[in-house]
């Protein structure tokens, strides 16, 4: 795919920043370009950044558009500008890295010059990289369900939070699933955030039966709203607010208002309606640094499972480490043929 058109400078927050190929076309289904990309971006920077202000961010770069190659930058780019602090982070392998932590907009325009369409930013910030500040809890629709279906699940999950002295800020994936982030106070371990996903996501699934599930294995999942609780394992992470995602029609995961839920319909928030909705609206996620809630009543859930019902923990990501705890990992198909 051809690049055409000199460098342009945009003004981001007071700061210039150099944007490489403005006319490189992203994606080619509606014509969109790398400058109307950055220009998004722009429109939405307080939101944006809002989001992903000192959290170390994973990229995910897609430097000759959504139907060319693309990869997820974790370390940080050796030609990193010096304006753009990092944190010292820790994967599950034992590995470490230095990711990015932006704290101005022109820090997302930068990444956007590199072919950055979607931001991934850890649940901590980088004061303390081992305390998440936020629970995120996926819903995602399995196959024979739909965005429709995620609301349902999400309507009852306010309840489960409300009863747990929780509060959640709901926001569309940018696909068929919601995301919805609790402001947590930073005092809890990734393997004790994890626990209260599990046991929130038990609570929906009882109250939900065949309509929400958290098994692990897509075998069991069946035509429900799986809640992925690995999501919150360490180095997992979930697309940020106002992220363009990288499918043909340039949508956004978009927060919402619960009152919303029910009559959106997730491909209307793309890059090219998000701007207005954003001059009206604003940041509707603006208030949730105001809040940071405890989590001692889900872990007393978790605590009241395991012992009522004899469940422990779950499954983990096939690329961690055996974790302390865990159930074997293995499908339950495969573990009935070894029997």
């Amino acid at each position: 795919m051809g690049a055409s058109g000199k460098a342009i400078e945009l003004d981001a927050g007071g700061r210039t920043v150099r944007l490489s190929n403005p006319d490189k076309v992203y994606f080619p289904a509606r014509g969109l370009t790398k400058l109307d990309v950055a220009q998004y971006y722009l429109s939405v920077a307080d939101g944006v950044l809002r989001a992903l202000r000192n959290r170390p961010t994973t990229l995910e770069r897609y430097p000759d558009g959504v139907e060319g190659e693309s990869f997820f930058q974790k370390r940080a780019p050796k030609n990193l500008p010096d304006w753009i602090p990092t944190a010292h982070i820790a994967f599950p392998s034992g590995r470490t890295a230095d990711e990015i932590c932006p704290t101005e907009p022109a820090a997302v325009l930068w990444a956007a010059n590199l072919g950055c369409l979607t931001f991934h930013p850890w649940p901590v910030r980088r004061e303390d990289t081992d305390r998440p500040d936020e629970l995120r809890i996926d819903l995602d629709p399995q196959p024979g369900t739909d965005y429709h279906h995620a609301v349902i699940a999400a309507h009852e999950l306010r309840d489960v939070l409300d009863e747990l002295g929780l509060r959640g800020w709901p926001k569309t994936s940018g696909g068929r699933g919601l995301h919805v982030f609790v402001p947590i106070e930073p005092r809890w371990t990734f393997t004790e955030v994890r626990r209260c996903a599990i046991a929130i996501g038990r609570e929906l699934e009882q109250r939900m039966p065949g309509r929400v599930t958290t098994a692990w294995w897509k075998e069991e999942r069946g035509e429900r709203i799986f809640v992925d609780y690995n999501q919150t394992a360490r180095d997992r992470t979930i697309a940020s607010a106002y992220s363009v995602r990288p499918r043909p029609h340039a949508p956004v995961s978009a927060p919402l208002t619960w009152s919303e839920l029910d009559s959106a319909e997730p491909r209307d928030f793309d890059i090219t309606t998000m701007p207005a909705r954003y001059a009206e609206l604003g940041d509707l996620h603006a208030d949730m640094d105001d809040h940071a809630f405890p989590l001692d009543a889900a872990l007393e859930l978790a605590a009241r499972q395991e012992q009522d019902h004899g469940v422990g923990d779950m499954p983990y990501p096939p690329d961690y480490p055996k974790m302390p705890g865990e159930p074997k990992r293995v499908q339950p198909s495969r573990a009935k043929k070894e029997k």
